[in-house]
């Protein structure tokens, strides 16, 4: 197994389990997001990528990783709109990620298994008909391998300050909304429905 593959699996393992550890395996957690009324989601997600985003700008300016050998893709709007909207509609609908329906299914529930089924059902639907659909997916180019910051036009650590001013905002905002629905779903609340 190669050095980039193990630490893939490693990550990847890691992640799981904090994505366990925080609850997120239930479809309860992420459908409470939705109705504004559990913010977990949002806290997790939004600290692993401010998390990440001031790692890997830390990382650059030590030399340590060269972060303009990282792979960034171009921005197709109406694309990356659509598969949203898509991917948003299955996530409110079926209580699950991607992600989270590996752990889901990892940890006991069966519908994180349909979940992971459909997925891949998806995926190969959508390379069956990818030759159809390639116009919408590549149409509205946006500009090419951009970082926020260079899209913007302002420094890193500009941008990382205001990554970091959105994510107080955000635990501000979704700590008084669960103050008001009485707080966040409960480990208790989560067991009664594997």
């Amino acid at each position: 197994m190669s050095g980039e593959i193990f630490t893939a699996v490693v990550f990847g393992i890691l992640f799981g389990y904090f994505l366990e550890v925080a609850g997120l395996g239930s479809p309860k957690k992420l459908n409470a997001q939705f109705t504004l009324q559990d913010w977990t989601v949002f806290k997790v997600m939004f600290v692993s990528v401010v998390v990440a985003a001031i790692g890997l700008w830390l990382f650059g300016l030590t030399e340590v990783v060269d972060f303009y050998t990282f792979y960034m893709p171009t921005t197709y709007f109406w694309g990356m709109l659509l598969g949203g909207a898509l991917l948003g509609m299955g996530i409110n609908i079926g209580g699950y990620c991607p992600g989270t329906s590996v752990v889901g299914f990892f940890s006991g529930r069966i519908d994180g298994l349909f979940f992971m089924i459909g997925m891949l059902l998806g995926t190969f639907i959508f390379a069956l008909f990818y030759d159809l659909l390639k116009p919408l997916y590549f149409a509205a180019e946006g500009p090419e391998s951009q970082t926020l910051a260079e899209l913007l036009h302002l420094p890193v650590w500009v941008v990382l300050l205001l990554l970091v001013i959105m994510a107080v905002a955000g635990f501000f905002i979704g700590n008084r909304f669960e103050a008001k629905d009485h707080g966040v779903i409960t480990s208790r609340d989560l067991d009664s429905d594997i």
